[in-house]
């Protein structure tokens, strides 16, 4: 639901040029967006506010586990 907010215009256009990704880069991204997940949980509710979201998507999108990722990571 939240692809956008945890997927930096820099990550994705370096996941679309590598095609299939390895083993250590799916490990590797998935602990960076565990990592912006728990980030996105500890915004006050004024900077969520300026988002567009509420506490309570911020801590659903929070608690996803870090193998719950974007579709387009999966090609």
């Amino acid at each position: 639901m939240f692809a956008s907010l945890h997927t930096s215009s820099l990550a994705l256009g370096r996941v679309e040029r590598q095609g299939k990704r390895g083993l250590f880069a799916r490990v590797r991204d998935a602990m960076t967006l565990s990592a912006q997940r728990r980030q996105l949980a500890a915004l006050d509710d004024a900077l969520l506010a300026d988002i567009g979201l509420s506490r309570q998507q911020a801590l659903t999108e929070a608690a996803r586990s870090a193998w719950d990722v974007p579709r387009h990571w999966l090609r």
